[in-house]
């Protein structure tokens, strides 16, 4: 052999480079019309040929699924999520300044997935999620004092905040499944006031109560006392000359049976027996 020839590779059959070549054609088709979607998840599909992003019928259910070559599938996790906002600044009824932290849990409308992915995308949480839920705090807690949203009223702007925004969000196929109002932050001296001012309240109805207590034991012994007069005065009205000789003398008739009586003289200067002597 020529040290200068170049060794020539094979040459496959002529038969075969075409079959080779469909295969791999074959495959990237396969790839193309072929979806894994995982659990948790559903897929909305886009037919480039026909109408574009299907609306009319079910979102693409999880597990493998067959699509045409030159469409596409945009996967939604359709899980509850849970999206956190920390120091959302509002206005109270009165002008000040109040920062929130609250939780939203939500998730898309399955049934309503295309016209999701239409009209706000895979970005819908910026879009609705949070503009909403921003709008909402505002328009409630400018409604209450400072002093109410510290002390009483957190529970009532909760619940409100999640009734607006439940149904805003509605209309734009999200579901919102909760909505928690974590922290409400006042200005310090807002909040010292207000602590202040409750204390003082809370010492005033302590004292209150105890004025209260007071009065009602006092009625109690005064109930007592009458009682107790009424008692003796009724108990002094029966008591008669008559009834009174009589337990005198049965008194001493009791007293004559005991062993250490001695004499018995019958008769004072009011009737009554007398005893005298001792064994």
């Amino acid at each position: 052999m020529n040290k200068n020839q170049q060794p020539q590779l094979p040459q496959l059959p002529k038969g075969l480079v075409p079959i080779i070549f469909l295969v791999i054609i074959a495959i990237i088709l396969i790839s193309k019309s072929t979806i894994t979607i995982k659990g948790g998840e559903r897929g909305v599909l886009y037919r480039t040929l026909g109408e574009g992003i299907v609306t009319d019928e079910p979102a693409l259910d999880e597990g493998f699924q067959f699509i045409l070559p030159w469409n596409k599938v945009d996967v939604y996790n359709i899980r509850q999520q849970n999206m956190f906002i920390q120091d959302m600044e509002v206005l109270s009824s009165n002008g000040l300044e109040i920062k929130l932290d609250v939780s939203v849990l939500y998730m898309p409308k399955i049934d309503q997935l295309g016209l999701l992915h239409r009209t706000k995308g895979k970005e819908y949480v910026e879009v609705v999620i949070k503009p909403e839920i921003r709008s909402a705090a505002r328009s409630v807690v400018g409604r209450y004092t400072p002093e109410q949203l510290y002390s009483s009223k957190r529970d009532a702007i909760q619940k409100e905040i999640f009734d607006e925004i439940k149904v805003k969000a509605t209309r734009q196929h999200v579901q919102i499944n909760d909505v928690l109002v974590r922290d409400v932050t006042l200005p310090p001296s807002i909040k010292d006031a207000i602590e202040r001012k409750l204390k003082q309240e809370q010492e005033s109805l302590e004292y209150e109560f105890r004025l209260i207590k007071a009065s009602k034991e006092a009625e109690k012994q005064r109930i007592e006392a009458k009682g107790k007069a009424d008692a003796n005065r009724i108990l002094s009205a029966s008591l008669t000359d008559k009834i009174l000789k009589d337990k005198g003398i049965e008194a001493t008739l009791k007293l004559a049976e005991s062993p250490n009586t001695k004499i018995v003289v019958i008769g004072d200067k009011d009737g009554m027996p007398l005893i005298l002597g001792n064994n």
